[in-house]
């Protein structure tokens, strides 16, 4: 339930961003009016009315690319040889192992 509601809110939202910003304009051209109603011989009839007509137009978003100069860093990586001490692991099976201790 919680869901549905942040969707409807949202939706709303996004229809008052829509119109504030000028991408959508929703106009009324014709104006409601009220059915007349009458009862005769204990039945109710409802005659006449009409809703409101609107006319929405909406703009445009169009997505592409362009040109533009703008500042890249660069970057460039120099290499120099040196002498490091790095670690070293050195396995030997045990008949070796007793041979070089001696």
């Amino acid at each position: 339930m919680r869901a549905i509601l942040l969707i409807l809110i949202l939706a709303v939202v996004a229809l008052i961003a829509a119109i504030a910003t000028g991408y959508l304009d929703i106009s009324q051209t014709r104006e409601a009016s009220v059915p007349e109603i009458r009862a005769d011989d204990g039945a109710i009839r409802a005659e006449g009315g009409q809703p409101p007509a609107f006319k929405v137009e909406r703009g445009s978003v169009e997505l592409g690319t362009r040109e533009a100069d703008i500042a890249v860093p660069k970057i460039e990586v120099k290499r120099d040889k040196a002498t490091v001490d790095v670690p070293a692991v050195e396995i030997r099976p045990v008949g070796e192992s007793e041979k070089k201790a001696d």
